[in-house]
């Protein structure tokens, strides 16, 4: 325990962030799960308004600073050095400050549940002058403001170590591009959190000053003005959603292009659409501004318009990856098909509220409820679980069951799209956002019903996943260095790798490295 707990090695600090994100997971899914409890049947008073302030804000707050962005920080500790060739990070001491700064940021973040008041409940995006208001919750507020500044500075850290580790540490014949594109969307990924998190720093910050030491940034009543937080806020708000997405982009084209028994589709696009999409999205925080009057409309419309198109090449990548490929529906495969499907549609209604007049519609409602979670948990989500069968055995040495993986990837599918399907109809019949209960009219019982059948359903799938986990570590059935013969280097050292990664590093002449070795050796893909 002690040697874990003061480690400076990367895959124990990658694993133990894996492990601390699905812990996480478990906590923001049971809020997910008063959520749907609550909304289950029209005027529903099982919790009062303010405990369900407090609910919503805590499952958005885990899922995303806690679970979907963490989570590959982990897995990219894990695998970068494994997949360039080095033995460790860069910084490890910083490494291990970095997963502290997490762990700890996120236990203060919940510690707001037990404080006078409970936890914040001010939503996951926490806008002033409702963050400001010291009524009611007071320090559940200020823990979760302190919480984030620590995961903030987290993540920045862990930014600087992988793109130092990327740039100085890869083997000989590791070129730039020959590096898998996982840890291309991490470098990335990387750049986009140093733009981003000093933001969120900072007004996370301004507000802890308004509250506590006579500042009045956001307060118009002493000069302040609320919309300077919308402006920080979403300058860090919408890349980070690319902060989630874009290494989950790397995992499915990693997963496709082994299953498919082929190599990345059009690889130089894969790479150049990440750097563009990573680009665009530092131009677009105000499309979630539209409805203030106080930005260019046109022009942050057309920027956020733009991101479809390095999207659609990601597309196009990934199909012409399985086209005429040898495809094998592993559960990991499976995971990545729902992935496409989920993360198409939500694009398509990130396209539609793109266009400021259907955003004054949609705005605040639950069609973009349904969007964001199309496009985050419809995408990251099952990428995230695609990533855990497929690197599970390289992790801990043992495969997950795949007949059970195939009934959890059937019955999560099936969960999400009965749970948020139905959403968008409720948004269209004009169920507002972050309300406790709503009134028996038109469709929204049926509407928002089936959506907690859903979540039901989804519920049972996770327990599945999780028993799977445990039967399978308790088999312990070893496995090869290469069980699904993927490409990629970290497929060449033994699973789980030993400490420093290689006990003899293999060639690299290609993109291909494990690829170029079993056709040395006459072994086939197949």
């Amino acid at each position: 325990m002690i040697e874990w707990l003061t480690t400076t090695n990367h895959k124990k600090i990658g694993t133990m962030y894996i492990v601390a994100t699905l812990a996480f997971f478990i906590v923001a899914g049971a809020l997910a799960g008063m959520i749907r409890l609550q909304l289950s049947h029209p005027n529903n008073t099982i919790v009062g308004t303010h405990e369900y302030n407090q609910i919503f804000t805590m499952h958005g707050t885990a899922m995303i600073f806690l679970v979907i962005a963490p989570f590959a920080i982990g897995l990219a500790n894990f695998l970068i050095p494994l997949q360039i060739g080095a033995p460790d990070m860069a910084f490890p001491r910083l490494n291990a400050t970095g997963l502290w700064l997490f762990v700890v940021g996120g236990l203060t973040v919940f510690a707001g549940f037990a404080t006078y008041g409970g936890a914040a409940a001010a939503g996951w995006s926490n806008y002033a002058p409702l963050s400001e208001i010291t009524i009611g919750t007071g320090a559940g507020e200020d823990l979760y403001l302190i919480g984030l500044t620590l995961t903030g500075i987290s993540n920045i850290l862990t930014a600087v170590n992988f793109i130092v580790t990327i740039v100085c540490y890869r083997a000989p014949g590791m070129t730039f591009w020959r590096m898998p594109i996982f840890t291309w969307e991490m470098v990335a990924t990387s750049i986009l959190i140093l733009m981003a998190f000093p933001a969120l720093t900072a007004v996370m910050a301004m507000v802890l000053i308004d509250r506590h030491m006579g500042g009045h940034f956001f307060d118009p009543a002493s000069g302040g003005n609320p919309i300077l937080y919308q402006h920080l806020f979403w300058f860090f708000g919408h890349p980070e959603v690319y902060i989630m997405i874009l290494p989950y982009f790397g995992v499915v084209a990693e997963i496709i292009a082994t299953f498919s028994r082929k190599p990345v589709f059009g690889y130089v696009g894969m790479v150049l659409s990440a750097f563009a999409i990573a680009g665009l999205s530092l131009g677009v925080w105000a499309h979630h501004m539209f409805t203030t009057g106080a930005v260019s409309n046109p022009f942050f419309s057309g920027i956020s318009f733009l991101i479809a198109i390095p999207t659609g090449v990601k597309f196009v990548n990934w199909i012409g990856t399985m086209w005429k490929g040898s495809i094998e529906f592993s559960t990991a495969m499976l995971l990545c098909i729902g992935f496409l499907l989920n993360f198409l549609l939500g694009g398509i209604t990130g396209v539609m509220i793109a266009s400021p007049p259907l955003d004054y519609m949609a705005h605040d409602s639950y069609f973009i409820v349904q969007h964001f979670h199309y496009t985050l948990g419809g995408g990251s989500l099952f990428a995230l679980f695609a990533a855990l069968f497929f690197y599970f055995p390289k992790i801990f040495g043992v495969k997950l069951d795949e007949r059970l993986g195939k009934w959890f990837a059937a019955l999560f599918f099936l969960g999400f799209n009965v749970t948020f399907i139905p959403m968008g109809f409720a948004g269209l019949e004009g169920m507002a956002r972050r309300v406790s209960t709503y009134p028996d009219v038109a469709h929204l019982a049926l509407l928002n019903g089936l959506s907690s059948i859903g979540t039901a359903i989804i519920a049972i799938s996770v327990i599945l996943f999780f028993i799977n986990v445990v039967i399978s570590c308790l088999k312990r059935e070893p496995v090869g260095d290469n069980p699904w013969g993927g490409y990629s280097l970290e497929w060449l050292t033994s699973s789980p790798p030993p400490e420093f990664n290689f006990h003899e590093l293999p060639p690299i002449r290609s993109k291909l490295p494990a690829w170029d070795l079993m056709e040395e050796r006459g072994i086939s893909r197949v």
